[in-house]
């Protein structure tokens, strides 16, 4: 069995789903190991390193390729050229990439999205949303720091005192969480809030003080927050007004895969913020939890600075590449048996990553979006 690892073609993408270091565990599991020229250039991978751990590099790769590994969804060119029967392990969102999806399916490609493998316990090292939501966060503090024209600490100096600057951070899943920690590391004064009950301890066990707004609290499936009414959250907005308005950085990350990130912060509240202030909006790409945040792209509202976030991950290659391939390695391996890559579809984390498999699509909110509802 042969497990093909691509070179991203994607503008901006500089992530590779299988590094040097890891290509071991998929040997000793019986597999051979080709790639792509150039796969790991972006990501400070060369094709050396992974000679030297035993890949072959192979600029055909692809060809009768059984098990592809990706970041991004194969192009289309690329999927039309895939035996019947290869498998594509890739992050592929399934409401935006319906026809690659029907492609897939009709080829008879068995096809697995990351970003759907179930939040439950088991398969916590297999969840790429979480490892590069991890490196977000960590961007989006850094970002925020490297933005703002003061210090982050508290300095104390012969030649006066400088204050810390105030750090509020919107949503407290593992972006929002890694985005606290790392303010709080570089000595930030950080106040975050989360729709979710259970984020206030979660918050304040990395240091900072929880914002209670005294609201109803909207806990929903798979550990994200359920949507909220409009009257909710237009008293939400009216209450962080003034936690936002004195803070010198706001960080959102606030996201939901799939759905359309939730406006928390309009025009008007960034306008209240001071001179030299910083908005990082990790969530621009799906929506954007700031009005007026443009994803890739910094700009001005009143008198802040605004920065909209775009595959924030790949900002970070290495380390980003390195933690979504042992989640890569862990879901293989649950899927290899003696030797051969056999996905038991009884298992509750391989039926619920599967997109498609033997010319059906298995995702059922995709295949009614498609195929309609069964007759």
């Amino acid at each position: 069995m042969d497990v093909t690892v691509v070179r991203e073609t994607r503008e901006g993408e500089t992530r590779v789903a299988m590094v040097p270091e890891l290509v071991g565990k998929l040997t000793a599991l019986g597999y051979t190991v080709r790639v792509e020229p150039g796969a790991g250039d972006a990501a400070g991978f060369t094709d050396a390193d992974y000679e030297a751990a035993g890949a072959s590099i192979d600029p055909d790769a692809i060809t009768g390729a059984s098990v592809v590994l990706a970041v991004q969804p194969l192009p289309v060119d690329v999927v039309r050229r895939l035996p019947e029967g290869t498998t594509t392990i890739s992050f592929l969102p399934v409401n935006q990439q319906q026809s690659l999806v029907a492609d897939l399916r009709d080829i008879k490609v068995t096809s697995f999205a990351v970003e759907l493998v179930p939040r439950i316990s088991r398969a916590q090292s297999m969840d790429a949303l979480s490892s590069q939501a991890l490196v977000a966060g960590y961007r989006c503090a850094v970002v925020a720091a490297g933005l703002l024209r003061r210090f982050f600490p508290l300095n104390m100096t012969a030649a006066g005192t400088v204050p810390p600057a105030d750090v509020v951070v919107l949503g407290a899943g593992v972006a929002g969480l890694q985005a606290i920690a790392t303010a709080k590391r570089l000595g930030a004064v950080v106040k975050a809030y989360d729709v979710r009950a259970a984020a206030a301890e979660e918050i304040r066990s990395m240091g900072a003080q929880a914002i209670d707004l005294d609201l109803e609290t909207l806990e929903g499936a798979g550990g994200y927050a359920r949507e909220m009414t409009e009257d909710r959250a237009a008293r939400q907005r009216e209450l962080l007004t003034p936690y936002i308005a004195a803070a010198d950085a706001l960080i959102t990350t606030a996201a939901v895969p799939g759905r359309t990130a939730p406006v928390l912060v309009t025009r008007e509240m960034v306008e209240q913020m001071g001179p030299g202030s910083v908005v990082v909006d990790l969530a621009a790409e799906s929506g954007g939890n700031v009005e007026g945040s443009q994803p890739g792209e910094v700009v001005r509202i009143g008198r802040a600075t605004v920065w909209g976030g775009a595959n924030v991950p790949a900002q970070m290659p290495g380390p980003a590449s390195r933690l979504y391939a042992q989640n890569l390695v862990n879901l293989v391996t649950l899927m290899t048996a003696d030797g051969a890559f056999a996905p038991d579809f009884d298992d509750e984390i391989v039926a619920g990553a599967c997109v498609t498999h033997g010319g059906r699509i298995l995702h059922e909110p995709t295949r009614q979006a498609l195929e309609g509802p069964s007759q």
